[in-house]
């Protein structure tokens, strides 16, 4: 495999890479990132866990020079978390070619993000919060040599089109643009192929494969005492986990049961303040929490290591946010176990959705999993047990 210095990665950014750990591109980066020095619009299909915002980030970083107008790099996502973990990510390499980063996202003050931002070479910046600083004349995207759409699938689905399509015409026309996404088919694809001039096209990895062969995937059959259910296997997990609901409320309800029951939990929504979520990740991120509740658009942007477990408390809607939640764990080639609980009403559902994907289950044969163990009177006593255990302290689904 080649090194960043033989994909023609400058020294000053392969040094850092180094500096964090970072010895050798993973395949999305050695396909995508000679094609991105070399100027040319990309088109990448690339499953999340890739490694993929280096395949970005590494060039704009190498390609944006110190000395010119700023900013000349804009990097656009879906969320106020991908945007800060994007940030994170790309800030020692930026550092090491003397360039500022800054992230603009809503939530927080308007005054020190507008002027942040107008100093700073590169952006990662959700859709809204953009137009807010351009309407306000904080800066212009005159200058903008290089435009990332990350996640751009995701945008579409919440709605951003409109936002995004006033964003990049007011970007230069001349300019190198580097196009994302889950998939490239359907409005995703069209829209690609319209912001993008003559692309090199790269996919890496199926989906469907990837979670089938990467995570342990379980469905555990469930009865009325959904929780009891939940609270099971968490207790059998013992590392750091992600549970999935479908709505807000849902959540913060989910969190405050579980409290009830004995296991620490934080839940992360929209509806939570910038500084709510940032400070429910952080306690998850240092293992304070060993259970993180969470909303499918919430936890979009959420790339903290080591996620052992996640658990769909809530069946997903689609095959695309079962690969989205499951993501979350069995990352950068880690192993990861996946587990969704599943009801008799949801049974046909459920096993139709992972026959699509290529993953194994036992739900189409009138049975659950050998290892689910549904809600039955075992089960249920252990439930009970484990809610009377004392806390446990970090790392653990108990943590004081």
């Amino acid at each position: 495999m080649q090194s960043f210095s033989q994909l023609g990665v400058s020294r000053a950014v392969a040094d850092a890479l180094r500096d964090n750990g970072i010895e050798r591109p993973f395949p999305i980066q050695s396909k995508v990132i000679g094609d991105v020095l070399a100027g040319r619009d990309v088109l990448v299909r690339s499953p999340t866990g890739s490694g993929k915002t280096l395949a970005f980030g590494i060039p704009l970083v190498d390609r944006i020079a110190a000395d010119g107008p700023r900013p000349a790099g804009l990097i656009l996502a879906p969320t106020r978390e991908l945007a800060t973990q994007i940030t994170e990510d790309l800030r020692p390499l930026a550092h090491a070619r003397a360039l500022r980063i800054t992230a603009v996202y809503g939530g927080v003050g308007l005054v020190a993000q507008c002027k942040n931002a107008a100093r700073s070479h590169l952006l990662v910046a959700t859709p809204g919060r953009l137009e807010d600083l351009l309407a306000r004349g904080a800066f212009s995207l005159d200058a903008i040599r290089m435009l990332v759409l990350d996640e751009a699938d995701r945008m579409l689905d919440m709605g951003f089109k409109p936002a995004v399509d006033r964003i990049v015409r007011a970007c230069p026309a001349r300019r190198q643009t580097l196009f994302f996404s889950a998939t490239l088919d359907g409005e995703a694809g069209a829209i690609a192929r319209r912001y993008t001039a003559d692309p090199r096209s790269h996919e890496h990895g199926e989906p469907a494969r990837r979670v089938a062969s990467e995570i342990e995937h379980r469905f555990v059959a469930v009865g009325a005492d959904r929780l009891a259910t939940l609270t099971v296997e968490l207790e059998a997990a013992r590392g750091r986990t992600i549970v999935f609901v479908r709505t807000k409320r849902g959540a913060d309800r989910l969190a405050k049961r579980l409290g009830h029951a004995g296991v620490t939990a934080v839940a992360m929504h929209g509806d939570r303040s910038q500084r709510q979520r940032e400070q429910a990740l952080a306690r998850f991120e240092a293992g304070d929490v060993g259970t993180l509740v969470a909303t499918d658009v919430a936890a979009r942007g959420i790339d903290v290591a080591h996620v052992t477990h996640v658990i769909n408390f809530d069946p997903p809607h689609d095959h695309g946010s079962y690969v989205h939640r499951v993501g979350r764990t069995g990352r950068a080639g880690r192993r990861g176990v996946a587990i969704t609980l599943v009801d008799d009403h949801q049974r046909a559902e459920i096993a139709s959705l992972a026959d699509a994907l290529g993953v194994e289950h036992e739900l189409g044969r009138g049975t659950p999993s050998p290892r689910s163990g549904g809600p039955h009177g075992a089960r249920r006593r252990s439930a009970r047990h484990a809610r009377r255990r004392p806390a446990r302290r970090a790392g653990g689904h108990r943590a004081g």
